[in-house]
Formats: C-alpha cells, sequence, structure tokens
C-alpha cells in the first residue's frame, strides 16, 4: 500500500534549466572584483548592466539585450562614480532610467539612450548626496514612482524622491534609520532589504544577522527575529503567501533557509539545512508560479522549489548544474520572457573566471510550442507605477498594476485618477519611450527628406548655372523669345541637368521653374 504524497502534484515538476551558447552570450565582460555581496548585474527588456572592473573609478556596462556575442574591449560605459560600483538597479517603471551605488558615498541616476550608449557617459541626470560612506545597498519602491531606498556603511537608511528639481539632492524625503547621539547599532548595517507586494512593509537583514520587519514611512522597527537558530544573511518577501523567506547559516555554520511569518518572528515557520558550503545563497521567488529559486554565490547550482501557504510549505522540484561557478545573478523581469518558448524565469549568470554573463532560461516542457498558456503566465506586474511618490509618502498604499503577457496585451490602470481639489498636483507625464524600431524608422524617414531636399537644390543650382549661360550666347538686348529660346538649348547641352529634373515630384518641376525663372 502506498501513502499518499505529502505535496500536491505540480505542474512545474518537469521543469530545466537550459543555459545559451557562447554565441548568445555576453562574452568579453570584464566583471567586477568586488567582494560585497552583491548581484552586480540588473536586466530589463530592453539592456543587461553589469558593474565591470576598471582603474580610476568605478563604471559599469549598459548592453542591448538582443546584443550577444563578443563584446568589444573599448565599448563606451556608465563612467561618471569616482569610486569602485557597488550596485547598479534598473528602474521598474522606465526601461532606460538606471541607479547605482558607490564606494564614493553617492547614488547616481542615469538616462540611458534609445538606441543605447554609443559613448562613454559620465552626467547623471541626479546625484544623491546623504551618505558620508560607502553606499552598498539600492532598491526601487515597487508601486510608487521615482522612490528610491539606499543604504550604506554611515549606519544610515535613507529614502529618496528622484524627480525633485535639481541635478544633485542632498536631503532625502525619508531618513528610515540613522545614528542616534553618534552610537552605531548593529541593526542598522543593512546586508539586504525587501518590500511587500504594496510597499507598505520593509523586511531588512543587518550586520547582527537578525531579521526585522520595518514601517518605510517612519522607520518603526514592528518586529525582531531571534538569532538563536538562524544567522539569517539575506531576507525576501514571499508576496502572494504573506510570508518571509530567509537564507543564512546555522550555529554549526550549514547553509539555511527558513519561512516566517512576517506578523511574528518570535519561531520560524519552516527551516532547512541545505549544506556545509560557505557562500551566500542568494533567493530569487517569482509570485506568479510560486517558485523559489536558490543560487550559491561561488557555487554552479540553481536549486527550484515551489512553494505553498500550507504544511510542509516547501516542495524540491529540481536541481540546475554547471561547472562553472557564478560571481552574482541578474534577473529578467516577466514582461522580458519568452512565452512562446515556455519560459517562466531567466537568470544572467555572472562568471567572473571566464569574463562571460551566460543567460539561463527555466522552462517548462509543453506539447504545443510557440502557444501562448495560459496556466503559466497568469496577470503579472507591469511597467507602470500605481501612485506617485508624494501620495506614498502621505500614506496611500496600492498594489502593482498588473498586466497580461499575452502578445500585444494593453496595460489598463484599475486606479482612478486623484482629483486636483485635493491640492496634489500631478505633473504631465512625459511620452513613452520610443521602440527601438520607431527610432530607426524616424531616423530613416529624416535621412529621406533630407536626400530630397538637397537633390533639389543641386537641380535648382543646375539650372540657374544653365541660364547663365544661354544669357552668355545671347545678344545684350535680347528679347523674352530669344532668351527662351537659349534656355531650351541650354537644357540640351546638360543631359545630366535635364535627367535630375525629370526624376523629380511634378511639384518640386514647378517649384525649381520658378525658382529658375525668379533667377
Amino acid at each position: 500500500m502506498s501513502w499518499p504524497p505529502s505535496f500536491p502534484c505540480s505542474k512545474f515538476r518537469h521543469v530545466f534549466g537550459k543555459s545559451a551558447t557562447k554565441e548568445h552570450s555576453y562574452d568579453g565582460v570584464p566583471i567586477s572584483r568586488s567582494v560585497h555581496d552583491n548581484h552586480y548585474c540588473s536586466a530589463n527588456p530592453c539592456f543587461i548592466a553589469v558593474v565591470t572592473e576598471c582603474a580610476g573609478g568605478g563604471a559599469f556596462l549598459v548592453l542591448p539585450i538582443h546584443c550577444t556575442g563578443r563584446v568589444d574591449p573599448q565599448y563606451p560605459r556608465v563612467c561618471g562614480h569616482s569610486g569602485r560600483v557597488l550596485d547598479v538597479k534598473w528602474n521598474p517603471f522606465d526601461d532606460y532610467c538606471i541607479a547605482s551605488c558607490s564606494e564614493d558615498s553617492t547614488v547616481k541616476i542615469w538616462d540611458i539612450p534609445v538606441c543605447g550608449v554609443q559613448r562613454d557617459i559620465t552626467k547623471a541626470r541626479k546625484t544623491l548626496m546623504g551618505h558620508s560612506r560607502r553606499v552598498a545597498i539600492i532598491e526601487w519602491h515597487p508601486t510608487a514612482e521615482n522612490l528610491l531606498l539606499s543604504s550604506g556603511y554611515d549606519y544610515k537608511v535613507l529614502l529618496w524622491d528622484v524627480s525633485q528639481a535639481g541635478t544633485v539632492i542632498r536631503h532625502p524625503v525619508r531618513v528610515v534609520l540613522m545614528p542616534v547621539h553618534h552610537r552605531y547599532p548593529s541593526e542598522a548595517l543593512l546586508l539586504s532589504v525587501s518590500f511587500n507586494s504594496d510597499g507598505s512593509r520593509l523586511a531588512v537583514t543587518s550586520k547582527d544577522r537578525r531579521i526585522r520587519v520595518l514601517e518605510p514611512r517612519s522607520g518603526k522597527i514592528l518586529q525582531v527575529s531571534s538569532s538563536k537558530t538562524h544567522r539569517a544573511n539575506k531576507v525576501l518577501y514571499i508576496r502572494g503567501l504573506k510570508m518571509l523567506l530567509s537564507t543564512g547559516s546555522s550555529p554549526w555554520n550549514h547553509r539555511q533557509v527558513v519561512l516566517w511569518d512576517p506578523d511574528d518572528l518570535s519561531e520560524p515557520l519552516y527551516e532547512e539545512d541545505l549544506d556545509g558550503s560557505a557562500g551566500v545563497l542568494f533567493p530569487f521567488y517569482d509570485s506568479d508560479t510560486q517558485m523559489l529559486y536558490l543560487a550559491g554565490k561561488g557555487d554552479g547550482n540553481i536549486r527550484s522549489y515551489e512553494l505553498s501557504s500550507e504544511k510542509p510549505y516547501i516542495n524540491f522540484l529540481m536541481e540546475y548544474r554547471s561547472l562553472l561557478p557564478q560571481k552574482g545573478l541578474g534577473v529578467m523581469p516577466k514582461r522580458g520572457l519568452d512565452v512562446n518558448a515556455c519560459e517562466i524565469f531567466r537568470f544572467y549568470r555572472l562568471i567572473a573566471i571566464k569574463d562571460l554573463v551566460e543567460p539561463l532560461s527555466m522552462i517548462i516542457p509543453r506539447k504545443q510550442s510557440g502557444v501562448f498558456h495560459e496556466d503559466l503566465y497568469p496577470m503579472t506586474a507591469g511597467n507602470r507605477a500605481a501612485l506617485t511618490a508624494h501620495e506614498w509618502l502621505m500614506g496611500i498604499n496600492r498594489g502593482p498594476v498588473l498586466m497580461s503577457l499575452r502578445p500585444d496585451a494593453h496595460v489598463e490602470n484599475p486606479y482612478a485618477e486623484i482629483p486636483a481639489d485635493r491640492g496634489q498636483i500631478r505633473k504631465l507625464k512625459k511620452p513613452p519611450p520610443m521602440t527601438e524600431k520607431e527610432v530607426w524608422q524616424n531616423l530613416s524617414d529624416n535621412q529621406m527628406i533630407l536626400k530630397e531636399d538637397l537633390h533639389q537644390k543641386d537641380v535648382s543650382m543646375q539650372a540657374k548655372n544653365c541660364i547663365l549661360n544661354s544669357k552668355k550666347r545671347c545678344k545684350t538686348d535680347f528679347t523674352f523669345t530669344d532668351s527662351l529660346l537659349a534656355f531650351c538649348q541650354g537644357i540640351k547641352a546638360s543631359f545630366s541637368w535635364w535627367t535630375n529634373y525629370s526624376s523629380l515630384s511634378v511639384h518640386m518641376q514647378n517649384t525649381c521653374l520658378e525658382k529658375c525663372l525668379s533667377a
């Protein structure tokens, strides 16, 4: 007699990882040698940004997502920091805006051209100067636009509104944590941060290896975990299941994964020892499929799990293994996945020993390929903000604006516009950025117009020369008939001009003749 399984049969049990070939990877990228436990990589549907090693300051590469293969060693970079870059994050609501933090104690906001980086970018759109020591962590707000969180080694956690006027911003809109009376508590030096789905709560892990849940507007600490059985390193909100997940180590230095109730951090809900390796475990969660991925720094493997709100909470699915260790990982947002290939997640593995950025796709095998599968791609968070920074700071909470991953689907904002009589002045939003195809089409149209204008001017100049030559051939007291005859003879003599003239449109021919006669 066989007992029924403790975890229900999953449709993701056959998930597998498919790494890209070298031709479809990014080869020759000098990945940063920094020892911080960051990802050093960020991706969106248009670009991938990778922190690179360079002398005399900090820099990172911004490559178009489809420009794979060997990267030119002289490829232009974003190099405005005077210290080593520690982290980069794309704006979730603007694919052409990226934030970076550095050892020079600043956070910078950069605008990336639609056609990509054509030359070195040294001037940032905004420079945030509120930290006195290096800044190691930055994180965008998940639902409010223009809100950025930064944490530095000066024991300050600051919240910035990057839409403020001026190129240099020195005062944040909120101070979440900071030293008091020259006392530097270990709970203010953060190792990782994570917002919940609407951004009303902030989970952090600190140098004392505890987990804390904060109210990000006021900085009030709501919950603190115990450090007796688990020393937390990374924390992640499990959106949709109302749980917290942390990775760290046990008292016996075994790597652990632990699930918590965010309203009660006194005891964990689930605890599991994984192995005895020393690398930091990076957790990644997909709220659409409720799948968890664990990737260790310095490891070549990535574990996949499926989570549930009921016991046993976590179910192991598969493990991707590679001989090449990863230094960091970037993740593509769901709206940038290939839905026709049943791709449900995509990593960008930074392989420092090979100077290689390798895309890794997690795929669900289906009999029908090239078809949109509704069960694999439910409504997901889109690239439209649910509220402004001012609205969120006033106490309004809203969930993300959802979109469908079905091709040619339109994102609709379910939230009504706030009336003007409430005293909240809304700025006109800039038009959405053009796609690469539209940019090239506009450039081609402008080029055709310029060519037509130059062609018309050339024909007019040739006609004027013909008239001048015909006048020289005529007598001094020539009549209009004689001059017209001489003009026709000049046209016959200049066959090349006549060929150019006949190639013009009727309207341009008339314009050209008018200019000639007026001359």
